[in-house]
């Protein structure tokens, strides 16, 4: 860095130049902090051939025409004149004006309100020989960037002023393509049409289009051109971050404890930030005040958090923050993740099944946790917090109850064990143990089904290469026989898919009769769920028949929920329905089976059923306004049955026998 200061200051005490020299580097590296506390001071305490020098420094971020640069060279210059205003600055050490402090000087020398009442002296206001203009952030004006290196090569061509200019180039290079990127494909694809080319299939279209646009509107040239005019020499500006991040931590020395915690893990903070693969200081300023906050929520609530906590807190808020606001990922990575468990989850499954999730998770958690062990790695009310700027006060008490229930994995579960993290941690001594308790848990049926299908393949795994006295046979009795139990207390499981990626070893062969006999009890399970709600849902006619429209409306219109239900059951209900409400039963049945013919195919069986029903019953009544109802229903059951064609209509019929009824139905009996 010293260097890089030196050979800046060789430029300025150069007794003649006709160019301008730029410092480039990326966005957040903290190359204005360098300008105004390495490079401002030194010129300024320079004093060649009887003169000192002054420094000009403008930022060009939103700048939209050349005579804002104009106004702000104006501002800086006059007010470098008032000698009372150089004397305030120097006595309390004030290195630059605030922005609204130069607008109301501005404005007072407008309207002639001065205290001295002192005139401009013309022959240093026209002097260029001790001026140094320095221009930031030539990327960020919203003129084009040729203009303004046009407009700056005046000050240095013609009066040789010596001058800087700050940038990041990269992003440069990006704008100078990307602007008016609109008007250049239509310009673009309209001249390829003129030239008869656009259609051609010598290559792709939007391979073209570029091709053309880079011919036609190639800025990139022109800044190369005016470039090499004007700038004489470039310097990378590669910070020392070590003693740049120790300048950041000043900022929080009024906080005791924070700062004796940050101190101390300088090289956690640094290593982090490396590994982002970024040089923005300025994101890791932001990531630090979030940990601030983060730091203080938890010495107050939770005072004996473990330290490795605190260490893994410091390094994922800085981690989600570099992933997200460096804009490497978009927001929803972390989204669908609410938990420890369920990240370490991933990690284990990942090695099997590389879905996009589980990639990124992976190398994440292998590039900012690379040599350091952690039991606690993903903290979702810090990742929220970092996304959302919602600090979530529920989120950060489930996370911290979860922390120090979990924080000893000797405490956790034997099941969780085998299936939140690599078995190889387990001791060889705890091993039998977990063996065990594993093993008791399924026999009582204390775990989910979906968990038994997945601890069979790590006993599988383990039977196969010797590390429990098992065999095969006897693994699957127990097993089978575990699922059983488990199926009685489960819920049906819909995710099958993704759980089942969730298995951190290799599957073997055995597997297959396993997930046979997993797929046999879920469907129990699913029909049973089904029957439960299709009994909820119908249990609303005809006493609650708003609450029947609203849920049959929201839940029933693309699941065939009436294979769950009773046919009989069914007619009954109908029957103590209103007319009315008969009427638009009727017309939901039939509006929701012409628009999901195929997803309703399943309920043929009922439907045949039902009309059959229906039919026996209005056939042996007297005629009545109900009667006819039921009839009606019963010829637009007719419609629906239609639908299907006779080859289904004679399948559902052998699936369903048709059970005619005998009772005289002169009084119905039921719960409503």
């Amino acid at each position: 860095m010293e260097e890089l200061i030196e050979s800046i200051l060789d430029y300025v005490r150069a007794d003649y130049t006709d160019y301008a020299i730029m410092i480039n580097g990326e966005w957040g590296s903290g190359k204005t902090h360098f300008w105004n506390n390495k490079i401002r001071n030194k010129i300024e305490s320079l004093q060649l051939n009887g003169r000192k020098y002054t420094t000009i420094y403008m930022s060009l971020y939103g700048i939209s025409n050349l005579e804002d640069i104009s106004k702000k060279i104006f501002i800086e210059t006059t007010q470098l004149m008032d000698k009372n205003l150089k004397k305030y600055m120097d006595t309390h050490g004030q290195t630059t004006i605030p922005e609204y402090a130069k607008t109301g000087l501005d404005m007072a020398n407008f309207f002639g309100v001065t205290k001295n009442g002192e005139k401009i002296d013309y022959g240093e206001f026209f002097a260029t020989n001790n001026k140094i203009l320095c221009f930031d952030d030539l990327e960020r004006a919203n003129v084009d960037v040729i203009d303004i290196l046009g407009y700056i090569n005046n000050f240095v061509e013609h009066d040789h002023i010596k001058t800087i200019i700050i940038c990041n180039e990269k992003e440069l290079s990006t704008k100078l393509k990307s602007s008016n990127l609109e008007m250049k494909t239509f310009i673009a694809t309209y001249l390829l049409d003129k030239e008869g080319n656009l259609l051609q299939t010598d290559k792709p279209m939007v391979e073209k289009i570029a091709d053309k646009i880079e011919y036609v509107f190639d800025k990139a040239n022109d800044y190369e051109r005016i470039k090499e005019k004007l700038i004489g020499e470039t310097f990378e500006y590669a910070p020392k971050f070590n003693y740049i991040i120790n300048g950041i931590l000043m900022r929080y020395e009024n906080n005791k404890d924070l700062i004796t915690f940050l101190r101390q893990h300088t090289n956690l903070i640094t290593n982090t930030f490396m590994k982002s693969g970024t040089r923005n200081l300025r994101i890791l300023k932001h990531a630090l005040n979030d940990f601030q906050k983060v730091f203080d929520h938890v010495n107050k609530a939770y005072p004996n958090t473990n330290l490795r906590v605190l260490q893994t807190m410091l390094i994922f808020t800085i981690a989600v923050s570099f992933e997200i606001k460096s804009g490497k990922i978009t927001k929803d990575k972390f989204i669908n993740i609410t938990s420890n468990e369920e990240y370490k989850a991933i990690l284990v499954s990942s090695r099997v099944l590389m879905d996009n999730r589980q990639y990124y998770i992976k190398e994440f958690d292998n590039n900012y946790y690379f040599n350091f062990k952690s039991d606690y790695r993903f903290f979702k009310f810090i990742e929220v917090y970092v996304r959302t700027r919602i600090f979530d006060m529920r989120l950060f008490k489930d996370d911290m109850e979860n922390i120090i229930k979990t924080i000893d994995t000797e405490k956790l579960p034997g099941y969780k064990r085998l299936l939140t993290e690599e078995y190889w941690k387990i001791s060889d001594d705890q091993f039998p143990g977990v063996i065990e308790e594993v093993l008791n848990d399924i026999k009582a049926g204390n775990l989910k089904l979906i968990e038994v299908v997945k601890l069979f393949a790590y006993f599988s795994y383990f039977s196969r290469r010797g590390l429990i006295h098992y065999d095969m046979p006897t693994i699957k009795e127990i097993f089978m026989n575990g699922m059983d139990k488990a199926a009685e207390s489960s819920e049906y499981c819909d995710n099958i898919d993704e759980e089942l990626t969730r298995i951190g070893i290799d599957v073997g062969d055995d597997m297959d009769e396993i997930l046979q006999y997993f797929h046999k009890l879920n469907r129990r399970l699913e029909q049973k769920m089904y029957e439960e709600k299709a009994d909820e849902i119908f249990k609303c006619i005809p006493m609650r028949m708003e609450l029947f429209y609203d849920r049959f409306d929201t839940e029933c219109m693309e699941k065939a929920i009436l294979n769950y239900y009773d046919p009989y059951k069914m007619f009954q209900r109908i029957m103590c329905a209103s007319n009315e409400d008969i009427v638009l039963i009727k017309e939901m049945l039939v509006t929701r089976a012409s628009k999901n013919q195929e997803l309703m195919k399943p309920e043929l069986g009922f439907i045949i059923r039902l009309k059959a029903i229906i039919d026996e019953y209005y056939q042996a009544r007297e005629v009545s306004i109900k009667m006819v109802m039921l009839k009606e229903f019963s010829n637009d059951l007719q419609t629906v049955i239609d639908l299907y064609g006779a080859d289904a209509v004679n399948s559902a019929m052998l699936e369903t026998t048709t059970s005619y009824i005998d009772d005289e139905f002169d009084e119905v009996n039921f719960d409503v």
